[in-house]
């Protein structure tokens, strides 16, 4: 049996596939331990998986709180800088600190999360194989695929190539301070420059949790990058307490913001508002931003809970509201339901593009938010069934797709045979 090193972001977003992934591994008698900050600890070991603590005077316990509550007042331009900026901060930390603990615990392979930019780099300073795995929107860059931080439309043609191919420049300048920390690394410990960033991925196995039906047409990804699915059980998250007595029967919307974009409380009451109308029970998430005892009354009278059982939910839902979290995308379409996106920052406007161009629901910018848009794409949703069955259509993608477990059969022939897995 291995034993796994995993590197993954502390957002719920990330930990949620990453911890989910750990546990089918650990469930076939692996070893696995997360290495990162405090903050991540909980969620590990609810997962059943060691957990080995770096960061501690840069990022003692509560300190990603403040991080994230900073991030959620913010949409767009200003939130992605301020992402870039906490992404260098932690690419420095993992570069320094969790070699030094990979080797102590004797981690024979590493999991890497796309958006851990030094994973790759740590895997090769101590020679270990590694495999990838993209818990938000993959990164790979191609020219016909917009980049992943724009709502633009795919269109194959060679204006939208120009256009796609500017955005990446664009967004690689952007994200210099962390692919510099990166290249001083690598300079210092002898290590071979990346010339190309793809060379910061896995050349043995490239893991997706996006069905291939929810990507754009993919032309450029090697043949050992494997659409397998959400990497989503309920077995592996924390357990979290909800009222289900309060649930009246009605179709159930489910809203919510994500864990980290989620400050923006007035758009809780438009969202209530936009609902009212309809014969449905809203239930709200506020994913830790507040508590349901700091909002004013909404319209409607919605329930409001701080934290949610999310897969729960769904599997009850007849619709989604949410901030285009690619995991609360893809566990809605798990469960075949349909969507209005309100894409804030980051990757969402890429996530939401793709709900719209997918058909499983409809987008409302937040620069153009109001009350009268957004009730009128929630019914656009609500009435017209086109929506729904491209949701059950994804759902049934998904359900071939292989999700953890094939995730696991790929982790497991990649380390095991150290070639590529095709």
């Amino acid at each position: 049996m291995t034993h796994f090193g995993l590197l993954c972001p502390p957002a719920s977003g990330h930990l949620h596939p990453m911890t989910t992934l750990g546990h089918a591994l650990m469930k076939r008698g692996h070893r696995v331990t997360l290495v990162g900050i405090a903050d991540a600890e909980a969620r590990v070991r609810a997962a059943g998986l060691g957990f080995e603590p770096i960061g501690q005077a840069e990022f003692p316990a509560g300190a990603t709180r403040e991080i994230f509550a900073h991030m959620g007042e913010l949409s767009g331009p200003a939130a992605f800088r301020t992402t870039v900026e906490y992404f260098g901060r932690s690419t420095a930390l993992v570069l320094r600190e969790a070699p030094l603990a990979f080797r102590r615990l004797g981690v024979e392979a590493l999991v890497i999360d796309q958006t851990s930019f030094g994973g790759a780099t740590v895997a090769n300073a101590l020679d270990l194989p590694f495999v990838s795995v993209s818990c938000a929107l993959l990164l790979n860059p191609e020219p016909a695929v917009p980049p992943v931080n724009t709502g633009w439309r795919y269109h194959p043609s060679a204006w939208a190539q120009l256009r796609n191919r500017l955005g990446q420049r664009v967004l690689s300048r952007l994200a210099r301070p962390i692919t510099d920390i990166v290249a001083d690394f690598r300079r210092q410990n002898r290590l071979p420059m990346l010339t190309d960033g793809s060379q910061a991925w896995s050349p043995l196995a490239q893991i997706c949790q996006q069905p291939a039906t929810f990507e754009y047409p993919r032309r450029q990804l090697p043949a050992w990058f494997h659409f397998v699915g959400p990497l989503s059980d309920t077995a592996s998250r924390e357990s979290v307490p909800f009222p289900w007595h309060l649930l009246t029967g009605q179709p159930l919307i489910y809203a919510s913001l994500g864990t980290i974009q989620n400050q923006q409380l007035g758009l809780f009451a438009t969202i209530a508002e936009a609902c009212r109308h309809l014969d449905a029970q809203l239930v709200i998430a506020l994913g830790g931003g507040s508590t349901p005892e700091a909002l004013p009354p909404l319209p409607g009278a919605p329930l409001v809970v701080g934290f949610a059982p999310q897969l729960e939910l769904l599997s009850r839902a007849a619709l989604t509201i949410t901030h285009a979290g690619l995991n609360t995308v893809l566990e809605s379409l798990s469960n075949g339901v349909p969507m209005v996106a309100i894409p804030i920052a980051n990757d969402q406007p890429g996530v939401a593009a793709r709900v719209a161009w997918t058909g499983s629901g409809a987008v409302v910018p937040l620069k153009r938010i109001s009350m009268a848009r957004l009730r009128a794409a929630i019914d656009q949703v609500w009435l017209d069934l086109s929506y729904r069955e491209n949701a059950h259509r994804l759902q049934q993608d998904i359900g071939r797709a292989g999700g953890v477990a094939r995730a696991a059969d790929i982790v497991e022939q990649a380390i095991t045979t150290g070639r590529p897995v095709m």
